[in-house]
């Protein structure tokens, strides 16, 4: 196929490949920078794991429904592209475990579940009375020398036992990355964890250290934050905002390849069509950026080839509300793998979301998610079996029996990046590799961190690189 060329750029051009929240924030960023920026999605939609739909008329979020609101980040970002008023917190703070064979209340006082005091655990039935004990042993354990990095898992287990491990932060883990946290590196995931692990040498004193000065810390307000009318509405909003100041979104533009040029590059699509541009930031899954890299960063497209990714399918359903009056109070419940349901969580949406429960007052909705890194066989069946497996766990957690009025199953493949031990040194050596390449930088969510503040401090990062050096001298 033959390249067709859009018209040169003066100065200051710049392409986004990617529109994920990532990619808009770098593409907001860099208008607000003075740059002109085109950004492509190969996709017909923006936004990637943020997706705002409906079930039974009601609005959903069909991906990520919350973002930490202690990073200002991405609150900042919802605020400076007209959401500010349409923020709003969760309606229900308390969250259950379901383990041991009943639902059992989420102790308070952890860290990503590695408790500061024992004696909440007891309180809530979540550990075993030999469980519990062996967390109070830990201030009696010797210090372990960490190293550069450690996996999460190992180390607690070493601290306090595996059943914290398995039952309280493999669960907290496995709702953001869907991992084995016995992999998942301490340093790249939890890094106040790790350095309360090298400060102190009992765990348990570090944690509560720690959450002590993070209360003292803290700033006023909650600490998550949504959207009325889903997280979704985000990237559809950033999108608007950088047209407003003169940037191209273009769905449906997969890109086929990158070629350097004398003044920058040519980022040619799969239609042929070559945008000249005089930097590129690639906000791209691992995969798609280490085939873009693979001619001129085969280093870094090396190393981004091995980053694995956990694959997961949320099941959205709505009842009659009088059928599920027996639920919880609550905004949902884990599920530790080591219990052996389906599925690892399910959301209580109407109780959670008062833009939710005000849509539809007749209405309940709630959602499960299943699929683990390593465990997704359940995910090559059918939506219906799905939701079939979905209610039976509920039936079996909280004894609902209800059927719902209505059903739908997203499917997020390759979703959710692992951050194994050694992960930092991965990425360190990507960005040193790809910052050899002048006017070209990447961003996302397998770099600094898989939630939606992390993704938009990534993409702030790059493009201000961009703007400081490449852009700066066009």
């Amino acid at each position: 196929m033959s390249e067709t060329h859009v018209p040169a750029p003066q100065v200051r051009q710049v392409v986004v490949i990617g529109g994920g929240i990532s990619g808009l924030a770098a593409a907001h960023r860099l208008t607000g920078g003075g740059a002109r920026v085109t950004l492509l999605e190969a996709s017909g939609r923006l936004g990637g794991k943020l997706y705002a739909g409906e079930i039974a008329g009601v609005p959903v979020d069909l991906g990520a429904e919350s973002m930490l609101a202690r990073r200002p980040e991405a609150v900042e970002l919802a605020r400076a592209v007209g959401l500010g008023d349409h923020l709003c917190p969760p309606a229900a703070s308390a969250a259950d475990l379901y383990t041991r064979g009943a639902l059992r209340p989420m102790p308070t006082g952890h860290l990503m579940g590695v408790p500061g005091d024992p004696a909440p655990l007891a309180a809530s039935g979540v550990l075993s009375d030999a469980g519990v004990a062996r967390v109070r042993e830990d201030v009696t354990l010797p210090p372990v020398a960490l190293g550069d990095d450690v996996g999460i898992g190992d180390y607690i287990a070493a601290r306090l036992g595996r059943e914290v491990v398995d039952r309280l932060v493999e669960p907290l883990l496995g709702g953001v990355y869907a991992g084995d946290a016995y992999r998942i590196s301490m340093r790249a995931a939890v890094p106040q964890l790790y350095e309360a692990a090298r400060a102190d040498g009992s765990l348990t004193e570090g944690v509560r250290a720690l959450l002590r000065r993070s209360a003292q810390a803290a700033p006023p307000g909650p600490v998550f934050m949504g959207i009325d009318g889903g997280i979704g509405r985000l990237p559809l909003a950033v999108a608007d905002a950088v047209r407003a100041r003169g940037g191209q979104v273009r769905t449906h533009a997969p890109v086929r390849r990158l070629a350097r040029t004398g003044a920058g590059w040519n980022v040619i699509t799969d239609d042929g069509t070559a945008y000249p541009a005089d930097a590129v930031l690639l906000a791209l899954p691992a995969p798609a950026a280490a085939r873009l890299l693979a001619a001129d960063a085969p280093g870094a497209a090396a190393e981004l080839s091995g980053v694995e990714y956990a694959s997961v399918a949320l099941a959205t359903m709505a009842f009659r509300r009088a059928e599920v009056a027996a639920l919880p109070d609550s905004r949902g419940f884990l599920v530790p793998s080591v219990d052996g349901l389906t599925i690892k969580a399910s959301t209580f949406s109407s109780n959670k979301w008062g833009w939710v429960a005000d849509a539809d007052p007749d209405l309940f909705v709630l959602r499960t998610s299943v699929g683990r890194h390593g465990d997704e066989g359940d995910l090559e069946r059918e939506d219906a079996e799905l939701v079939e497996r979905s209610l039976t766990d509920l039936r079996t957690a909280t004894g609902l029996t209800a059927r719902p009025v209505a059903s739908r199953v997203e499917r997020w493949t390759g979703g959710l990046p692992q951050y194994p031990v050694g992960h930092l040194g991965r990425v360190a050596r990507v960005r040193e590799q790809v910052a050899k390449l002048p006017g070209l930088r990447v961003c996302g969510a397998v770099y600094d961190g898989v939630g939606i503040p992390a993704c938009v401090a990534s993409a702030h990062a790059a493009a201000d690189e961009l703007l400081a050096t490449t852009l700066a001298a066009a």
